[in-house]
C-alpha cells in the first residue's frame, strides 16, 4: 500500500512539473524557458526537479509522450468499435487525430521550430519510433478488418500497419516543415494541398482502396493550421 501511495505521489509531482513546463512554453517559448523558470513557478529546489528529470530536453520528451498517450485514449475506442466498418473506422481515426491536434495547435506551434533543430534530432527520432510502435498495431487491426470485409488488400497487414504509421509520421513532419516556411503571398497553400494529396494517394495505394476513399486531412483543418494570426483570432471570435 505504501508503495502505491509513493508511486501516486511521484506521478503527481512529475505531472506538476510537466504542467508548469507547458504553461511556460505557451508564455515564453521552449527555447527561452529555463529550468530555473520551472523551479520558480513551482517553488521547488533543483534537487527536487532532477529527481524527476535530468534535463530540459527530458521534459520536452515527456511532454510529447504524454500528448501521445492522450491521443491514444481517443483513438483506441474507435479502433475497437465493433459497429464501425473498416473504412469508416479508418476515416474516423484520421479525423479524430486531426481534431485533437488542432485542439493542441498553440502547443504544437510553440514547439515546432525547436522540434526540427539538430539538438533535438535524437529525441525526435526516439519519439517517432515510439509513435510508430504505439499506433501500428491499431492500424493493423483496422487493416485486418478491412481484409475480412473485402475493402482492403494486403498480404502483410502487420507490416502494412507499420508502413502506414510511418507514412503518417512523415506526413506530420512534412506539414510541420511547410508551416514553418509558409508564405500566403507565394500561394503556398497550393503546395500544401498538393502535398496532402500526394500522401493521401500513398495511403490509398498501400491499402489498395479506391481513390477518394480516405481524407487524411480535410480542407477545414488545413485552413485552421495555415490561417494567419489575424484570421485565427477572427475564427476564435466567431
Amino acid at each position: 500500500m505504501a508503495r502505491i501511495v509513493k508511486e501516486e505521489e511521484y506521478a503527481v509531482k512529475r505531472n506538476a512539473i510537466l504542467e508548469a513546463a507547458q504553461r511556460l512554453i505557451y508564455t515564453k517559448g521552449y527555447e527561452q524557458m529555463t529550468i530555473q523558470d520551472m523551479l520558480d513557478d513551482l517553488q521547488i529546489s533543483k534537487g527536487a526537479f532532477y529527481h524527476y528529470f535530468d534535463s530540459k530536453q527530458a521534459v520536452l520528451e515527456a511532454l510529447v509522450e504524454r500528448m501521445g498517450e492522450e491521443a491514444l485514449q481517443l483513438l483506441v475506442p474507435i479502433v475497437h468499435d465493433p459497429a464501425l466498418p473498416a473504412l469508416d473506422k479508418f476515416q474516423r481515426y484520421l479525423a479524430t487525430a486531426n481534431r485533437w491536434k488542432i485542439g493542441q495547435k498553440a502547443f504544437f506551434l510553440a514547439l515546432l521550430r525547436v522540434w526540427f533543430t539538430d539538438d533535438n534530432a535524437v529525441v525526435r527520432q526516439k519519439l517517432r519510433a515510439i509513435g510508430i510502435r504505439e499506433i501500428a498495431p491499431l492500424l493493423s487491426e483496422i487493416i485486418c478488418q478491412g481484409i475480412q470485409e473485402g475493402v482492403m488488400t494486403t498480404t502483410y497487414p502487420d507490416q502494412v500497419g507499420e508502413v502506414i504509421a510511418s507514412l503518417a509520421q512523415d506526413a506530420g513532419e512534412t506539414i510541420g516543415a511547410l508551416l514553418l516556411s509558409f508564405d500566403p503571398k507565394r500561394d503556398d497553400m497550393q503546395r500544401v494541398e498538393r502535398t496532402v494529396a500526394a500522401y493521401t494517394e500513398a495511403f490509398e495505394r498501400v491499402l489498395e482502396v479506391p481513390a477518394g476513399s480516405l481524407t487524411i486531412v480535410d480542407d477545414q483543418t488545413l485552413q485552421e493550421w495555415f490561417a494567419s494570426p489575424d484570421e485565427s483570432e477572427v475564427e476564435m471570435k466567431s
